[in-house]
């Protein structure tokens, strides 16, 4: 079965090693062009060409996919049986959907129709959802509407951050995703179940602006955001004019007023919020490296009362 492998970053990545894995033909292996990163703004590659290159198999970075009529022969030259999005970041027209076989099979991290779109994990933390998880579904031409084909559920702990239950849920999709390759191998079809139209939700993409934290909010929705938001864009707040990148914190019963520094030592900095306090256990100021608040207490002046 011949299986053309569309992802971009590292949750993709480890989809299409798995693939490999399977003993699945991957005759082309799409993602995005190379990007310019870190402080040389050097090109660089994406996560998935660098391990499609490692296997040896073909890669091509389209900047885009509709109107290209020599993407779409391509694609229809190689013949392929089912197509595998994963993180891709290209919009697939109708055109390219119906060109394998079998159509293509997205592998999305959240409980579909609940957080359809970019930032599904953030937003399930944000929100406060007490489970998430990966759906494989049959894409369509709208934003995630495509029938579900498998769903594969995760418990989200109280502490979890973003970045954890990404790996969890990479993990999970690169399960997924071969386990329903090898059911379409085996059966030569996949069943698949429309969403319902009830529970509909999207995650928009994330920005700076509302990582700024606005301490009049409840500390516990703080306190998710600051998990929801780590490693990106980062929950922040103002600190002798610069931005303070808050990494962990967790909820007190304490009061006061929002944004007030109620204590400051080795085992934690407590502001007041909204509703309770929030206890910062992990921290970073403009200019420095993360740090736990037992380093930053240690070379820093908080007084109570300072507001931030």
């Amino acid at each position: 079965m011949k299986v053309i492998f569309a992802g971009t970053p590292d949750f993709a990545a480890a989809a299409l090693k798995a693939v490999a894995a399977a003993g699945f033909d991957i005759p082309l292996v799409l993602t995005q062009p190379d990007r310019p990163k870190g402080r040389g703004m050097q090109l660089q590659p994406s996560p998935v060409k660098q391990a499609a290159l490692s296997l040896g198999l073909q890669v091509e970075q389209p900047e885009k996919l509709r109107n290209n009529a020599d993407a779409l022969q391509m694609l229809k030259d190689v013949q392929a049986d089912v197509m595998v999005v994963a993180a891709y970041g290209l919009i697939l027209p109708q055109e390219v959907l119906d060109t394998p076989r079998h159509g293509c099979l997205n592998i999305h991290a959240s409980l579909l129709p609940r957080w359809r779109g970019a930032a599904p994990i953030q937003r399930a933390i944000e929100a406060g959802d007490a489970e998430t998880g990966v759906c494989i579904m049959q894409m369509d031409a709208g934003l995630d509407t495509g029938n579900v084909v498998s769903e594969h559920r995760y418990a989200v702990k109280p502490d979890d951050t973003a970045a954890q239950v990404h790996d969890m849920l990479m993990e999970l999709g690169a399960a997924a995703i071969v386990a329903d390759l090898q059911r379409l191998k085996q059966e030569g079809r996949l069943k698949s179940t429309p969403q319902p139209e009830d529970g509909v939700t999207y995650a928009q993409k994330l920005s700076k602006d509302e990582a700024r934290i606005d301490w009049r909010e409840p500390a516990d929705v703080i306190e998710r955001k600051i998990r929801a938001f780590n490693p990106v864009p980062t929950a922040w707040a103002e600190w002798d004019g610069k931005p303070l990148k808050i990494w962990r914190a967790e909820t007190v019963n304490r009061g006061g007023k929002a944004g007030e520094v109620l204590y400051c030592g080795s085992d934690g900095l407590i502001v007041a919020c909204g509703e309770n306090a929030l206890k910062i256990t992990e921290l970073q100021p403009a200019g420095s490296k993360r740090m736990d608040i037992a380093a930053f207490a240690a070379g820093r002046t908080v007084e109570t009362g300072t507001v931030l």
